[in-house]
């Protein structure tokens, strides 16, 4: 198979070519191959091969499932696979192994994907883009001197440049949609608590964080959610079925919808013209398809939404006080940044008060937007306040952050993403526009709880209307 051939195929259509034998699994693990040596040397998005891996699960057989001997590419953070080493992003973990599969690997696997490789991410996952010491700079494929964004921008800047179909990515403050957003790509939080989290965790980040992956098709998404969806043993949310599988929804129109938007953010950070410009445009295109479009923002105040992001700084305190001793590990300037250190000192200050705090915030606040969306279906805004920003605007090195300045810095650029993770709500960012000089701008779109069967009718609906399958980055395989 060539380059050309397989760049223009999502992950279900080089499924299908396997299915039909018209292509091996092998053969698509070589050409994968070359996309990632051809395109990868210029973005710095992949930072460890599991090529031996993949060599060694075809010799024992793919499971059959609907992506049977796709590629695909697994973020250095919280997904574990056995026997690879996950690093987190950091130089401190650099020696850590994965004991076992988690719950969501082995459904990556029941699938039939093959994992070839491992993406970067900021360490620990802080930042809105990927750079860190560890590992260096993540570029964007659409202009090397911008950042694909955060945390997941590794894996974003993989898929946009067409390394693979598919990639892991997760999603605590807008991980997956942020990344989406400056590469030009589909990016879907589902529901809290629709994805496994086991065996070893429960709540992520006090339900802030949940995983998915990041994708060209809005199929592909669809497609994998509903392979993985669904909660493990002692999972702490069990999220209603859906009705029928999402990959039916995508091809299914949507009732006219309500949708509320807005475009100033709760936080008051400035907004870019091209966004504003973006959700203008996106507001036409839905009434344009049918759809009933009011101004109305979100019933959320701030500083609440400020606060619940305090359990970012009690995790930390967690990790490096309580988790890095079991292990042996000590902690300082030499192999943490100076931000991640930062955030751990914040989560000391910090007292059982203010952490349950932090959760009845969290709480009131999807109270207040739970009643908001009863009367409407679907919020809509920018995904990103800015375009992809410069590569080295937000240095985690800084000696000016403290760890509220560093959270406040991160969400200036992604000042719309980090509500939908309060709330647990599904979100998309979807890809439907660009800047005047050529940068991928993404708009958002937010259901109520379990309600991705609407995001997915919506999704499909507005990918038959604006394609975007057919662009292609400077930076891009074949």
């Amino acid at each position: 198979m060539k380059l050309s051939e397989y760049t223009s195929h999502d992950g279900l259509g080089l499924a299908d070519l396997v299915r039909r034998r018209e292509v091996t699994p092998a053969e698509l693990v070589d050409v994968a191959t070359s996309a990632i040596d051809q395109t990868n040397p210029s973005l710095n998005a992949v930072i460890r091969s599991l090529r031996d891996q993949a060599d060694q699960a075809l010799a024992a057989g793919l499971a059959d499932g609907p992506f049977t001997g796709v590629p695909f590419l697994i973020k250095d953070l919280g997904l574990m696979s056995a026997g690879v080493p996950t690093g987190m992003g950091s130089r401190l973990f650099q020696g850590f192994i994965a004991p076992l599969d988690s719950e969501l690997m082995v459904r990556y696997r029941r699938a039939g994907l093959v994992p070839l490789g491992k993406t970067s991410t900021p360490e620990l996952g802080i930042n809105v883009v990927t750079e860190p010491l560890a590992h260096g700079p993540t570029r964007n494929p659409w202009n090397t001197d911008r950042t694909p964004g955060g945390s997941s921008g590794g894996a974003a800047a993989a898929v946009a440049a067409r390394m693979v179909p598919i990639a892991h990515g997760s999603d605590a403050g807008g991980s997956i949609r942020i990344p989406a957003s400056c590469c030009g790509l589909f990016g879907f939080k589902p529901t809290r608590g629709r994805t496994p989290t086991g065996p070893m965790q429960g709540e992520l980040l006090g339900g802030l964080a949940i995983e998915h992956v990041l994708t060209r098709s809005v199929r592909d998404s669809a497609a994998l959610l509903d392979v993985t969806a669904g909660a493990d043993p002692g999972a702490p949310y069990d999220v209603p079925p859906p009705a029928r599988p999402f990959l039916d929804e995508v091809n299914a129109p949507p009732s006219r919808l309500r949708i509320a938007f807005y475009d100033t953010p709760l936080s008051g950070a400035p907004v870019s013209d091209d966004a504003r410009q973006a959700l203008q445009r996106t507001v036409a295109l839905c009434q344009e398809l049918g759809h009933e479009l009011i101004p109305a923002p979100p019933p959320a105040d701030w500083s609440m939404i400020a606060s619940v992001f305090n359990l970012i700084f009690a995790n930390h305190a967690y990790v490096f006080d309580i988790m890095l001793p079991m292990f042996g590990l000590t902690a300082g300037p030499e192999s943490v940044e100076a931000t991640t250190l930062a955030l751990r000192d914040a989560g000391r200050r910090m007292t059982g008060a203010h952490v349950f705090a932090a959760l009845a915030a969290r709480d009131q606040i999807s109270r207040a937007v739970g009643q908001f969306f009863t009367q409407f279906d679907v919020l809509l805004s920018p995904t990103l306040a800015q375009p992809p920003l410069p590569v080295g605007t937000l240095d985690a090195n800084d000696p000016r952050y403290d760890g509220r300045s560093w959270l406040d810095a991160c969400f200036e650029f992604a000042a719309f993403t980090p509500l939908a993770n309060i709330t647990g709500n599904p979100a998309m960012s979807v890809p439907l526009h660009t800047s005047a000089d050529g940068l991928p701008i993404g708009v958002q779109f937010e259901a109520r709880q379990g309600n991705e069967a609407t995001l997915f009718r919506l999704a499909g609906q507005l990918e038959q209307a604006a394609p975007w399958a057919q662009r292609r980055p400077p930076v891009c395989a074949g």
